[in-house]
């Protein structure tokens, strides 16, 4: 139970937000236009189930629209109120703002428990939901474009999409509408394993810079490194899953709702992952040592810890005693305002939130411009990209004929070099991209102002001087 003086998550993006403007020279007008959320609009709709009238409440808020359309994901929880979704909603404008993709801020959410209805009532609630929400333009894909959130994927994705369409029968960019949609359904290859890829790249790239490893009480790589994994969803999962297998770290602990595993010498996560999925949570794992308290381990000495499920996980009751030298914010708001200042003072850095998970709407920015363009990546320039790279082949395939012995290709070198990049290639690239441009602008500022001195506070200027700039653009 967290502490009565402890912030609200919308009181804790306000604070973070106060500390980062009192570091910039706004004038006072401007610095209260980015503050505000613009405009939300709370919906009551009734959906007949099991012969009797269920009525729900759901939120779309809008930020800012310095840039439109807006994005935002869409939730599903009974958690779900006004407050969060504004404060969602806030940290979406900074987020796109950070890794430049041209959209303001916006999130929805509905309060509803997806695990108490059967598919084919969500379905309908979820239609619902969507045309309330089209109907008054808080989905299109110029003005509003939700995606995936927590309680909600693929597949909410497409039936939103689908309604859009029903009721907007010539708009031919109807599939932007929405993001986060299956493959067959107008997605894009790497959306799902987006957020959770984007937090491997973040990691990546602070790793690339030994100053900011060596401020964090590290050294060398992430090989190695032990990850302590909170929620073992869509980001915790890939994040994990793509730590492990492709960068040699060692998960040593996951904790999901009903509990937590350990391991020392690392958890295989792909079995982890199918046992949650087969079981509904970790107890019983067999091989790994359970935690009934699972949030204890929040505080086990780790390298690296990834909250990546609820807001407000590290509080002012748990954080003196969090050990990591390095947590990275795969979910939305995991840190307190009050914690991240305890955490702060020990010397732990933590890559934001606004950052760390942008990988979900950076995918979605390239899934958006895929709908509007009506051709999938990769389509026109890659047989070419094979063709050029085919005649580079065959002439070092002739020097290695005449140089004998004394000089060949590298095995495999042909077949790897005159692959052209198909659409996923092409959106990990994209992504790797952005992840690492984005921190460098975020780890610019860390480093040449003295008085800026974590991660979170650069992320905030950066993001917020980026709104501020188009505003003004405008006349504003």
């Amino acid at each position: 139970m967290s502490p009565v003086n402890e912030p609200s998550f919308r009181e804790s993006v306000e604070l973070m937000f106060n500390r980062a403007v009192s570091l910039m020279d706004l004038s006072p007008g401007l610095e209260n236009k980015i503050r505000v959320c613009n405009a939300t609009y709370t919906v009551r709709f009734g959906v007949r189930l099991r012969g009797d009238i269920h009525t729900f409440t759901g939120y779309r808020s809008v930020h800012s629209e310095h840039m439109e359309p807006v994005k935002g994901g869409i939730r599903f929880s009974l958690g779900v109120n006004q407050d969060e979704v504004e404060a969602l909603a806030a940290l979406m404008t900074f987020k796109c703002a950070l890794v430049e993709t041209p959209f303001g801020g916006s999130k929805g959410g509905l309060c509803v428990d997806p695990r108490a209805y059967e598919d084919h009532e969500m379905e309908l609630i979820t239609r619902r939901f969507a045309y309330e929400l089209i109907k008054r333009d808080m989905i299109n894909p110029a003005q509003n474009v939700p995606a995936p959130d927590m309680g909600t994927g693929e597949r909410e994705m497409a039936w939103i999409a689908d309604q859009y369409k029903r009721m907007n029968t010539t708009d031919i960019n109807g599939a932007a509408c929405v993001t986060g949609k299956p493959k067959n359904a107008g997605g894009i290859a790497g959306r799902v394993e987006a957020t959770g890829r984007g937090v491997q790249y973040a990691l990546r790239e602070f790793f690339r810079h030994p100053d900011d490893v060596k401020t964090a009480g590290l050294e060398g790589s992430l090989e190695g490194k032990r990850v302590i994994v909170q929620g073992l969803g869509n980001v915790g999962y890939h994040a994990a899953k793509f730590l492990s297998e492709e960068d040699g770290s060692v998960i040593t602990a996951v904790i999901e709702r009903d509990g937590a595993l350990q391991d020392d010498a690392g958890l295989n996560v792909e079995a982890v992952h199918e046992w949650i999925i087969k079981h509904g949570g970790v107890k019983g794992f067999p091989g790994a040592n359970y935690h009934e308290d699972g949030a204890s381990l929040l505080t086990a000495e780790c390298d690296i810890l990834i909250p990546a499920a609820l807001e407000g996980v590290i509080n002012l009751t748990n954080a003196e005693k969090v050990t990591a030298p390095l947590i990275i914010e795969a979910a939305n708001g995991p840190i307190t305002a009050g914690a991240d200042e305890i955490l702060r003072k020990k010397g732990c850095v933590i890559i934001p939130d606004m950052y760390a998970n942008a990988g979900g709407v950076t995918v979605s920015y390239f899934e958006w411009v895929k709908n509007l363009s009506h051709i999938r990546f990769g389509r026109m320039q890659r047989r070419q990209e094979e063709a050029r790279h085919e005649l580079i082949v065959r002439e070092l395939e002739r020097l290695d004929q005449h140089m004998g012995e004394a000089w060949s290709m590298t095995p495999n070198f042909k077949e790897k070099y005159l692959r052209g990049a198909d659409e996923l290639e092409l959106v990990r690239s994209g992504l790797d991209d952005t992840m690492r441009t984005a921190y460098q602008s975020m780890q610019e500022i860390w480093r040449m102002r003295e008085d800026v001195l974590d991660l979170r506070t650069a992320a905030y200027l950066v993001s917020i001087g980026r709104v501020a700039a188009s505003y003004q653009a405008k006349g504003l």
